[in-house]
């Protein structure tokens, strides 16, 4: 028996469960204005995947890097979660927040 797809499936589901609190962070403390560092790792990552010989190790660090790249697209929903109330925003964040002023 094979079980390196099932390996690899394990792996997938558990990069995704880490990346989903990692975006949530991000956008707490950074804003989704942190997007270009998830867009170099998963460049790292996916770029990196090639040069691996062993094949479950090269498709877990390709995950990684794809994981990388969804996050970019979960950030910006992950922001507009935040406009909605459905996550709190940061209120101690000194950068990326609009002022009372801005808003009229």
């Amino acid at each position: 028996m094979n079980y390196y797809g099932l390996l690899v499936g394990v792996i997938s589901f558990l990069t995704i469960g880490v990346f989903h609190p990692i975006v949530i962070k991000c956008q707490y403390y950074f804003t989704d204005k942190v997007w270009p560092v998830f867009l170099i790792c998963g460049i790292i990552a996916c770029v990196g995947s090639l040069f691996i010989k062993n094949d479950i190790v090269s498709a877990i660090v390709s995950v990684v890097g794809f994981s990388s790249f969804w996050s970019i697209h979960e950030l910006k929903q992950q922001t507009k979660r935040v406009e909605k109330g459905w996550f709190p925003d940061n209120p101690n964040r000194k950068f990326g927040k609009k002022k009372k002023d801005d808003e009229k």
